[in-house]
């Protein structure tokens, strides 16, 4: 019989992981997972643990999934892929036509790819090549908030700011321009939400005036930079940003890989600013955390740039070989029918207040600088000295001690860096989510105890 050490021994001999420096693993444990049922995922010799950040930001509605897993049996004895090129398949259009009636209005063409980089890899081409085509060739710049994360392909890379992944491969990389983020965090003691991501977009409304002419797109992660530690900020931010892309003539994409179908309050970030991108980035939840599958919505204007006959070459060929994936479209319908079926929107409402609830007692921690929030997600951020927000020396490692005591007792809360963090699947219950805070309390405390 296989047990935890078994499976962990024979993965180190031929195994290299995401994200990982590697020999972390002579003194820390792998936790190998034998099955998942709804928030739990169970190890080799038993244990259980809450995934409270839904494997790394995907799984919707829990592993294992009954209506999910009927869903991909039915389509697998169907069809299980077909090439996208020259030929079509039902479960592609059908999840493509529900695309468009639930995303922000405008966004009538979708084009599938394989995951968040690469939808990202995509939107840029896309609004590069559309520019082209309509004859400006100089529109080859983009703009990145600072602190942000869009993937670790190579453009996606480069449209990035969190040197931990970018600073190695800088001399590989496009050149772009970096605007102050509106990440509130940092804002004076008194100001709003609201003013301070107000106050912040004058810089980027400098850089648009000035360098308008050979911008072809803005990105952003729509309220929650997540993988520069879940900051956040005021949707006027978003407002301000789409006036400008207007006026000077620069798209606007939005990554909403991580922070879309319901995580932030609504199901898609964007709303709470009531805006339209011109190209919205999907995936991680798309397929509620079963297939790779991911999705560039765009306009049907954008659509109609590349529409032309053959001989003149302006063609978008951007293609992957499991583009539209039947099993992955498959899935992702049943995905959004949980949502049109059980009110998931109005029901994460009431467990974000229950997160909030549970947690509000750190506020007052005497070294968490803040406890943050937008909908499904919440973030506490550890520091050192409280009053001036002091961090902790990132070698220290403190959030690794939150994750150390979360494992012990059942959990999962993988750091990034000092900010622990709640991102459930959404079928967790009050009663878990209260089971989380205390986890996480009691490895705050541990964490930072010396």
């Amino acid at each position: 019989m296989s047990s935890n050490q078994i499976i962990s021994e024979r993965d180190l001999s031929v195994l290299w992981h995401p994200c990982t420096q590697m020999k972390d693993h002579e003194w820390l444990p792998m936790i190998p997972i034998k099955r998942g049922e709804g928030v739990w995922l169970e190890d080799f010799d038993g244990k259980r643990y809450i995934d409270a950040v839904s494997s790394w930001w995907v799984n919707l509605f829990g592993h294992a999934n009954p209506r999910i897993n009927a869903a991909l049996k039915s389509q697998v004895d169907c069809l299980e892929h077909v090439m996208l090129a020259g030929f079509s398949h039902e479960p592609a259009i059908q999840l493509a036509e529900q695309l468009v009636e639930i995303t922000p209005a405008g966004l009538d063409r979708c084009f599938y790819v394989d995951n968040g980089s690469s939808a990202v890899e995509a939107a840029l081409k896309m609004s590069y090549h559309s520019w082209r085509n309509q004859g400006h060739k100089g529109k080859h710049h983009f703009v990145t908030l600072s602190n942000s994360y869009h993937g670790e392909t190579l453009g996606a890379l480069a449209v990035g700011d969190v040197s931990l992944y970018k600073e190695t491969y800088e001399p590989l990389l496009m050149e772009v321009f970096t605007a102050p983020s509106p990440d509130c965090y940092e804002r004076e003691s008194g100001e709003s939400w609201e003013d301070y991501s107000t106050r912040q977009f004058a810089e980027m409304e400098q850089l648009l005036a000035t360098h308008g002419d050979e911008i072809s797109a803005v990105i952003v992660e729509p309220l929650v930079q997540c993988a520069g530690g879940m900051r956040m900020y005021h949707p006027v931010y978003l407002t301000l940003l789409r006036k400008a892309c207007d006026r000077y003539q620069i798209h606007l994409i939005a990554d909403e890989i991580a922070v879309g179908f319901g995580r932030t309050g609504s199901m898609f970030a964007c709303e709470q600013a009531s805006i339209t991108p011109d190209f919205l980035c999907l995936s991680k939840g798309l397929t509620a955390g079963y297939l790779p599958l991911s999705v560039v919505m765009t306009s049907e204007q954008t659509y109609r740039n590349f529409y032309d006959d053959y001989e003149n070459l302006t063609a978008f060929l951007h293609s992957h070989s499991y583009t539209g994936n039947p099993l992955g479209c498959a899935v992702a319908l049943a995905s959004l029918n949980i949502f049109r079926d059980d009110n998931i929107i109005e029901n994460n409402r009431n467990l974000a207040q229950v997160m909030s609830e549970a947690t509000a007692h750190l506020v007052d921690h005497p070294h968490v600088a803040e406890v943050r929030q937008h909908g499904m997600i919440l973030a506490i951020e550890m520091v050192k000295e409280k009053k001036n927000r002091v961090p902790y020396d990132w070698q220290e490692r403190r959030g690794l001690r939150v994750y150390q005591h979360a494992l012990k007792q059942g959990a999962l809360l993988r750091p990034l860096g000092n900010v622990t963090y709640f991102m459930p699947p959404y079928v967790i219950t009050p009663d878990q989510i209260k089971t989380l805070a205390r986890i996480a309390t009691e490895g705050i405390d541990l964490a930072t105890r010396n």
